[in-house]
């Protein structure tokens, strides 16, 4: 089975590690850290200095945005063989291309969910449309041309599949749930209506293409050996496409209101029935995942970046259950929003100190 593999280049003689490391993959740590914030944004429960709490984690995943965007820069610049290999001749490293446009997305929603007590409604807003812009053609080209050399250019295996080749098709999805927060500032009339048809097709788009890959990977999973240790986290990716069409649907009918309100009941309904009922298959995956990741820290599994799919995954569902939560008015979904924001928080804390302490340590970029 494909895993991902890092290289371990040094510099000059061998003082400390090259950034020739510092893959797509560590996109993910600004994921993992910017749905904490949109999670705290979305809980319908609100405990005091939850807002100040989130505006702590959005300051956080913007920042480390911001460090990433520049470090990525100049790896590409000095390494650009290095980059150039890892996206077309490597399929485990490739797919993890996906992560880039989710944080970006990631970090522009939170932008506009906790920037404008901070920074003004208007710059909030400006920067939340950059990064839903440049996210969104990201995520695009990413769930086009990724497949596309998978098919073309990668030599694969069926039994090769595995949960992170979902990552670039569940980039739409993110791009779907965090549009509909702009229809409300654009003008009344075509403009809100194209971005909530607009959504709609990521939605689509991504929603058919995860369906076209995820029997494949569960077909993967079944018939090859036990995933590598390392590997074992990312089953928590397949409820990343669940969490976030969940999310997206709901968050499309709270937009039809504003921009087609003919629509709206029909959305409405669409977001209840849908969510509901997958809703209850991701539930049924997160026990697969979480027993699974058990009986891997029990054989040993070492800490890799691989352990930040324990945090955005369980966020979109976190953001999908309280969308449930507002619609239905089912004290059920409040609670089980809650409860997930919780085991979310406690897997942020875990993947953040052993991220740090591996930073200080000089073994990540080394891996």
């Amino acid at each position: 089975m494909a895993t991902l593999t890092l290289t371990r280049p040094l510099t000059g003689h061998g003082r400390a590690p090259a950034l020739a490391g510092l893959g797509p993959h560590w996109y993910a740590a600004v994921m993992g850290t910017a749905i904490v914030a949109n999670g705290a944004a979305a809980l319908p429960v609100r405990p005091p200095g939850l807002t100040g709490f989130g505006e702590i984690l959005w300051g956080l995943s913007a920042a480390a945005l911001l460090a990433l965007v520049v470090a990525r820069a100049v790896h590409l610049t000095r390494h650009r063989a290095t980059a150039r290999a890892g996206l077309f001749d490597n399929p485990a490293t490739a797919v993890f291309y996906g992560c880039p446009p989710m944080a970006l997305l990631a970090v522009g929603y939170a932008t506009l969910a906790f920037g404008p007590r901070v920074i003004g409604t208007g710059p909030a807003l400006a920067v939340d449309a950059v990064l839903w812009t440049a996210g969104t053609g990201y995520a695009l080209a990413v769930a086009a041309g990724i497949p596309y050399l998978m098919i073309t250019r990668h030599r694969l295996a069926a039994q090769d599949a595995n949960p992170t080749w979902l990552l670039p098709v569940v980039a739409p999805l993110v791009a779907a749930a965090t549009g509909p927060a702009l229809v409300p500032y654009l003008p009344a009339g075509g403009w809100r209506t194209a971005m909530l048809q607009g959504c709609y097709a990521l939605l689509g788009a991504g929603l058919l293409a995860t369906l076209a890959l995820l029997p494949v990977v569960i077909t993967g999973l079944l018939h090859s050996k036990p995933l590598a240790p390392a590997l074992t986290p990312a089953l928590f990716l397949v409820l990343g496409p669940l969490g976030q069409s969940t999310t997206a649907t709901g968050q499309l009918a709270d937009a039809a209101g504003p921009a087609a309100p003919a629509l709206a009941p029909a959305a409405l309904v669409l977001s209840e029935l849908y969510g509901v009922a997958v809703m209850g298959v991701a539930m049924l995956w997160l026990l697969v995942a979480a027993a699974a990741n058990l009986r891997a820290w029990r054989a040993g599994m070492p800490f890799a970046m691989t352990w930040w799919a324990f945090t955005f995954p369980v966020g979109t569902c976190v953001t999908g259950a309280a969308g449930l939560a507002r619609h239905t008015g089912f004290a059920g979904f409040a609670g089980l929003a809650v409860a997930l924001y919780l085991l979310l928080l406690a897997a942020w804390a875990v993947a953040a100190v052993r991220t740090v302490g591996g930073l200080a340590g000089g073994r990540l970029l080394r891996a």
